[in-house]
């Protein structure tokens, strides 16, 4: 998805945190900080937007909504309807705190669902070694 300006689900600035439902934008995938760091690494500049709360060591990337719903991956929480994110003002990109550790571009706040689930895995599997 291309954005050319603030997408719709952040367009009423807010300098605070917001809370934003999944699902119907994006879906969110949260993992720990230290998973999250070695998938980041790896996906490099083909990763979407990704949130970080430097208090709760928690990492989410966004997808498209309903993507990723079937995943069982260990330490991966996929949060789709029903669920609720906080999301950090756009110019919040660094801590402490909630923050976009890859702010939102206009190209994409996407990452592609497959490239994720892909550095995921293999984090995980370096992780375990």
């Amino acid at each position: 998805m291309t954005v050319s300006r603030a997408p719709r689900w952040m367009c009423s600035y807010s300098p605070e945190v917001r809370t934003v439902p999944a699902g119907r934008w994006w879906n969110a995938i949260r993992v720990p900080v230290a998973l999250g760091a070695l998938a980041l690494k790896s996906l490099g500049d083909e990763t979407g937007a990704v949130i970080k709360d430097g208090y709760g060591g928690i990492m989410y990337w966004l997808v498209p909504p309903g993507d990723a719903a079937e995943w069982r991956l260990p330490d991966v929480q996929v949060l789709g309807r029903g669920s609720h994110v906080a999301v950090p003002p756009l110019r919040r990109t660094s801590g402490p705190g909630l923050y976009w550790r890859v702010p939102l571009s206009h190209e994409s706040y996407w990452t592609d669902t497959e490239r994720l689930r892909t550095a995921l895995t293999e984090a995980a599997a370096t992780a375990t070694l």
